[in-house]
């Protein structure tokens, strides 16, 4: 009695393939650096995605795995393999350099589009949450207003100018120190940090 040999097709395979990287699992990468600062909002917005902790977590893990791969895409690249073709683009003039925005929506920040800036020579130059354009943005007058999530770097500079641009304390990190209106009028010193462009918190000088 002949017995049926199994051909290499037939067997399970020992690992199943990588599902592709998508856009909910780069909010899940934008979030888990917020997570730092904002954790009750960050959890409020993963349970908005549907996505256990795990699932964040491992969506990070790839993520900096790309990042880090010796066959990795150029980043302009890697944008576009993961969030699909630009929603818009447009020309700006970043000082001497001149750049092209490439802009992307994300549904957990409906009113905000990842922008990514690239450089002549098609390096990315920057990336960040940016508003919608011509959309109206926050009002930003008193300290008060200055809570987490509730506005851009570029709003927080053109609200509080003039701005002085300081060190990310990480990757993907921006700082801004200026000066604003607490609720009685006077004015503080301020230390505001962003992340992936979006305020996360504020530091008050005494």
């Amino acid at each position: 009695m002949s017995v049926p040999c199994a051909t290499m097709g037939d067997m399970p395979s020992a690992k199943r393939p990588t599902d592709p990287f998508t856009a909910l699992d780069f909010q899940l990468v934008l979030l888990r650096r917020m997570a730092d600062h904002n954790p009750g909002l960050v959890e409020e917005a993963r349970r908005e995605l549907g996505v256990s902790i795990a699932g964040m977590r491992e969506a990070n893990k790839r993520w900096q795995a790309m990042l880090h791969s010796p066959r990795a895409r150029a980043a302009a690249s890697r944008y576009r393999s993961v969030l699909g073709e630009p929603e818009s683009t447009a020309s700006r003039r970043i000082g001497d350099l001149d750049c092209e925005a490439w802009l992307w929506p994300l549904p957990l920040w409906p009113d905000l589009r990842f922008e990514v800036l690239l450089a002549p020579n098609g390096g990315v130059w920057n990336e960040w949450l940016v508003r919608v354009p011509g959309a109206p943005g926050p009002s930003l007058t008193t300290l008060d207003d200055l809570t987490p999530w509730s506005c851009t770097v570029d709003e927080a500079a053109r609200a509080f100018a003039p701005a002085r641009p300081l060190e990310g304390t990480a990757p993907t990190r921006w700082g801004l120190a200026f000066t604003a209106p607490d609720g009685q009028g006077v004015r503080r010193k301020v230390a505001a940090e962003f992340t992936w462009g979006l305020l996360q918190r504020v530091a008050v000088a005494d």
